[in-house]
């Protein structure tokens, strides 16, 4: 496996959070609570998303795409200071080791049974979407 295919595994495992826990603000709507305590989960949605777009930044860089394209993607008009805010965790995540690399790979088959409970019509029709990544 490669630093690319565990950020985006990495990428996936975010994503779930996210829907997991905007599901639950759904959910509790209607539920009496603290304004703080709205706001809270609020501000923790917002933070899985923003996780989401780094990982899968990280994820593209690895795979070598360029910064100027990701730049565009992401509304950015300077792809040199998102290269800059990027670099230190794209040469930690190039580093790492094939012990670290296997063990990210472990969640790969978890993902994928939450995928299976919660897939609905309209998203892809994969059964493996996440183990799929280890056979590229």
């Amino acid at each position: 496996m490669t630093p690319e295919i565990l950020a985006r595994i990495t990428a996936a495992r975010a994503a779930r959070d996210l829907s997991d826990l905007a599901r639950q603000a759904v959910g509790s709507a209607a539920t009496p609570t603290r304004p703080e305590d709205r706001l809270i989960a609020a501000r923790r949605l917002r933070q899985l998303a923003n996780a989401v777009v780094d990982y899968t930044t990280l994820a593209e860089a690895l795979s070598g795409v360029s910064w100027e394209t990701m730049a565009a993607a992401l509304n950015r008009h300077d792809a040199a200071t998102l290269q800059g805010e990027y670099e230190e965790s794209l040469e930690e995540w190039a580093a790492l080791g094939q012990a670290a690399l296997a063990e990210g790979a472990q969640e790969a088959g978890d993902l994928d049974a939450w995928y299976g409970r919660h897939h609905e019509d309209a998203d892809p029709a994969v059964e493996t979407p996440v183990t799929d990544l280890l056979n590229r």
